[in-house]
């Protein structure tokens, strides 16, 4: 049973949902979605783990500050700490996806000995995107990035026809257009129906291109990775997985095949599978 609770951390307050005991398995979400997004994980996980997934700050339940720099990687990066901490724990499993996913890995590189493990989904290692972004064929998948940085027209537009652009994210990606329910798309549109959920999310996107991600170098990140990728993501090309390696000592890679970008959400018993053989291999 899912328990829902508040944690302030880098100074605001963020809403968590958490099940089981043991090590924390730490899960981050990207966008357009909240803590929902790893419902098929945390069920599985919370027999042998604490598992913890937050909205992240701006997203449903969780504060949502106004200023842009209040989105910047390096508040991000902080937030995670602070739940890690607050929670009383020395390291965690970290998982993440999208821009959860790009989090999780400017964490590892901040403060690897926080992290135990990383799981990454469904988005490239930093390195690998920014080189990505300087080719056509990215830059045309990443078209929305540069349109969410128009005032005020981006909200309006996710707005229009009680939020149609969250099912044609989801459902219109999708592959399996089965593994969204009205249910679960009626649930990610009263997530962004709250006050300033809006504009604090795309912020993320503001905040990256305005503010830039301040990391001189990209060295080997010293902590055991797996990368789960759904080899039909359509905003971000599965070329920016190749060569990812040379960024990690410990690199584990898992495509899967007639996927979206989705790919917790649309392959869950596949994503749980490869994560459990993972965690079980690093143990032995």
């Amino acid at each position: 049973m899912l328990t829902h609770d508040f944690i302030t951390t880098n100074g605001i307050k963020l809403h968590y949902v958490t099940q089981g005991s043991g090590p924390l398995m730490l899960f981050l979400h990207g966008f357009p979605e909240y803590w929902y997004s790893w419902r098929h994980q945390l069920s599985e996980f919370a027999q042998d783990y604490k598992v913890v997934a937050i909205d992240m700050r701006g997203y449903n339940d969780s504060e949502k500050p106004a200023k842009l720099s209040d989105y910047v990687v390096s508040e991000l990066v902080q937030d995670v700490k602070g739940v890690i901490e607050g929670l009383g724990y020395e390291q965690c499993i970290l998982v993440g996806h999208d821009w959860g996913g790009a989090i999780a890995w400017m964490f590892a590189y901040a403060y690897p000995n926080l992290v135990q493990r990383l799981i990454v989904m469904n988005i490239p290692h930093p390195a690998k995107f920014l080189e990505g972004l300087r080719t056509p064929q990215q830059l045309l998948r990443s078209w929305y990035i540069f349109a969410f940085q128009l005032p005020w027209l981006p909200e309006l537009a996710w707005k229009l026809n009680n939020y149609a652009l969250i099912e044609r994210a989801f459902r219109g990606m999708a592959i399996d257009k089965n593994a969204f329910t009205d249910e679960d798309i009626e649930a990610y549109k009263t997530a962004f129906a709250k006050p300033g959920a809006l504009t604090a999310t795309i912020n993320y996107y503001r905040a990256f291109v305005q503010k830039g991600v301040k990391q001189k170098s990209w060295d080997v990140v010293d902590v055991p990775t797996l990368m789960i990728w759904g080899e039909d993501d359509i905003p971000l090309g599965k070329e920016l997985t190749y060569g990812t390696d040379e960024y990690v000592c410990d690199f584990q890679l898992k495509y899967i095949p007639n996927c979206s970008h989705w790919v917790q959400q649309e392959q869950p018993q596949l994503v749980n599978q490869y994560m459990r053989e993972f965690l079980q291999l690093q143990v032995q």
